[in-house]
């Protein structure tokens, strides 16, 4: 329905960014031991323009690979401040406080989803 897609706006796409954003450092920090694991990480802002249409190019022909999602568009190398001796990029601290930063913007995006469909709700109650 409209009046759902109003209500939700990107917020549902973002939200659905994050999580993935959360599986892959979560998914480096499990392979923190793994030696030669290159970390990961999801440019947000690209995958969301994208997302939105912003800046994004469009197809010519039918044939042509359609640009969004994640299929590397977003995904990103992670550059470590420090070298480990087996090749692993993965530094355990940087990785914990990108997943508690990650965790805190889930937890808004997800509050503000919640804001709106109250509001929705009054709005059908005559409030």
């Amino acid at each position: 329905m409209k009046m759902f897609d109003a209500a939700f706006g990107i917020h549902e796409k973002a939200l659905d960014l994050r999580a993935k954003r959360m599986e892959v450092i979560s998914r480096n920090i499990a392979n923190a031991d793994t030696p030669g694991f290159k970390a990961r990480d999801i440019d947000f802002k690209n995958v969301l323009n994208n997302v939105q249409g912003v800046g994004a190019m469009r197809t010519t022909h039918s044939g042509h690979i359609a640009q969004g999602g994640l299929g590397g568009a977003g995904m990103v190398y992670t550059i470590p401040f420090n070298t480990a001796v087996d090749g692993n990029t993965v530094e355990i601290s940087v990785e914990h406080a990108k997943y508690g930063k990650a965790a805190a913007e889930y937890q808004a995006t997800l509050r503000f989803i919640e804001g709106n469909i109250s509001s929705v709700r009054k709005a059908l109650r005559g409030e």
